[in-house]
């Protein structure tokens, strides 16, 4: 399996998405996937709490919501669409952070 295949497939797994009966929501465990897409502004609603001190982010789910990381996993380097102005991810990076260990969710 080519380099690149196998780096993108990891990162999909890497991902744990999945949806419940309920659709309104997707959920990631992915931190960098989750801070891409609160970056976007798109709206974080919980942050569950699993085993072993794993955390899951659940988000409002929309469209657009889709497109995002479809592009923050396949678009090539430098695309338009995954272009964040720094300090907003790194401000996004340091809100869930202090989400996760304040457990304010």
């Amino acid at each position: 399996m080519d380099g690149t295949v196998a780096a993108i497939q990891m990162k999909i797994n890497n991902v744990h998405q999945y949806k419940t009966d309920d659709d309104r929501y997707f959920r990631t465990a992915s931190f960098y996937a989750a801070a891409f897409l609160f970056a976007k502004d798109v709206v974080l609603v919980n942050i569950e709490k699993t085993e072993n001190t794993r955390s899951r982010f659940v988000f409002h789910d929309t469209p657009e919501r889709e497109l995002l990381l479809e592009s923050f996993h396949f678009a090539k380097p430098n695309a338009e669409e995954v272009m964040v102005d720094a300090r907003k991810f790194a401000t996004a990076i340091r809100q869930l952070k202090e989400q996760l260990y304040q457990g304010r969710f």
